[in-house]
């Protein structure tokens, strides 16, 4: 998945036509999805599946009617804050029983934060199997916990992971990283690569090799 962490309608298309069939899914953050809204989302996903990370965390209800909304816009995964508890939760997951092609995902812990790697690990498998008993899909975290989190929840529940660098690159406000070889070994699904791929020369290239090394895995 690249993320699309740019500023405006005109860079996050040209960086999808930089990319062409190179990837299958696009990430739009809420930087993006402030900036140019649900018509941007609509043009994207025309030609990719999207995912819509914009982390809903607010009471039960108001994640319930904005869930249905990200439904409505036909995005293909779409995710809440699993911070926001299980009552949140399993309104998030009612709301999307309506769009059975959306999956829906819980964040666990953001891979910026600075905390303990033994501590993420036990915060981010209570989480995924709070979000697991809520009816969603899978969820968001590192690759550190992708292994423990599939052990505990099963093959089928999804791990999403951002924080990939590779070849040296600067890990930069990301504080849990790995390359797309060891993320795939440690029981990742989904790869989320933003700066690596977009501050590339050549973006497309930049992608291709991380699914090589994803491959190699």
């Amino acid at each position: 998945m690249v993320a699309l962490d740019v500023d405006s309608s005109d860079a996050a298309l040209q960086m999808r036509d930089r990319l062409g069939d190179s990837v299958g899914w696009l990430k739009v953050g809420l930087r993006l999805f402030v900036a140019e809204g649900p018509a941007l989302v609509r043009d994207l996903n025309q030609s990719h599946r999207v995912f819509l990370d914009l982390k809903f965390h607010d009471i039960p209800n108001t994640v319930a009617q904005a869930v249905e909304s990200a439904g409505g816009l036909g995005v293909n995964m779409i995710n809440v804050h699993a911070g926001g508890g299980s009552e949140m939760l399993n309104a998030a997951a009612q709301a999307a029983v309506a769009f059975p092609d959306m999956r829906l995902i819980a964040v666990t812990v953001l891979t910026s934060d600075a905390m303990p790697k033994e501590q993420a690990r036990v915060v981010a498998l209570e989480r995924a199997k709070m979000a697991q008993d809520a009816g969603l899909d899978g969820v968001v975290c590192s690759v550190f916990e992708a292994a423990a989190i599939k052990t505990a929840c099963g093959s089928d529940f999804i791990t999403v992971t951002p924080g990939i660098r590779w070849g040296g690159q600067d890990v930069q406000d990301q504080k849990r990283v790995a390359d797309p070889a060891s993320a795939i070994a440690g029981g990742s699904d989904f790869l989320v690569v933003g700066r690596p791929i977009l501050h590339a020369l050549d973006p497309r290239q930049a992608a291709l090799e991380a699914l090589s090394l994803m491959r190699s895995a």
